[in-house]
This record gives structure tokens, sequence and C-alpha cells, in this order.
């Protein structure tokens, strides 16, 4: 069975995602102030467990151990407001990654769950 990591050709995709979505971020004034002020080591955690979460190597949980996403987003005020501005550049991100469109929708329905789970405000 090939997995959603290796139909949009591995590590490679998720890498020039999550530069595109850190992109947006950079410029966001809901979003850029809950990140450090070097978004490095954030962009390789995001690309790392999303590589993870469709199907490729286990780097994420290897160096990190489990994700436990909302306990480590659980420091963040995350409220509608946050939720819908990450949402929005992930989404933006994705449409214009050129993904095939069911691959899209299915990075876009986990994502819009993902991203609900996270509101803790």
């Amino acid at each position: 069975m090939t997995t959603l990591f290796d139909a949009v050709g591995g590590t490679a995709y998720f890498e020039r995602l999550v530069d595109d979505f850190y992109h947006r971020v950079e410029g966001d004034p809901v979003l850029r102030p809950l990140y450090p002020e070097d978004l490095g080591p954030s962009r390789w955690r995001t690309c790392m467990f999303l590589v993870q979460y469709w199907g490729g190597p286990t780097t994420y949980s290897d160096e990190r151990g489990h994700p436990r996403l909302r306990m480590r987003h659980f420091p963040f005020r995350i409220g509608s407001v946050e939720r819908d501005a990450w949402l929005k550049h992930m989404v933006g991100a994705v449409s214009q990654s050129g993904v095939a469109p069911e691959l899209e929708a299915m990075m876009v329905d986990y994502f819009e769950r993902s991203s609900t789970a996270m509101i803790n405000s």
C-alpha cells in the first residue's frame, strides 16, 4: 500500500509545504507572536511530524518521543482565532503545493480536525 508520504514524493514535499506555511506565519499578526524568534526549530519539528504522520521515517518520535500534540501546544493560548489563522495558512500551503485533489482533501481534513483539537482557550 502506498502511503501519502510516498504519493507526494517524500520528505522534499513536506519541506516545501512547511517552508510555505512558515513563510505565511512570519507575516501573520495573530500567529507570529506565538512562535519563537527563530522559526528554524519549529519548521523542523513540524516537517518531521508531518513526514512521520503521513507514513515516512519516524525521525520525529525517535528524537522527541510521542508527539503529544495537545500537551505540547498547551502552553500557548489557542482559541478559534488562532486556530482559524493557522488553518488558513496550512490549507493555503497545501492548496499551492500541487498535490493531487484527493490527497489535498485528506490533508485538509486532517488539518481541520487536528487544529480544532488544539483549541485550549
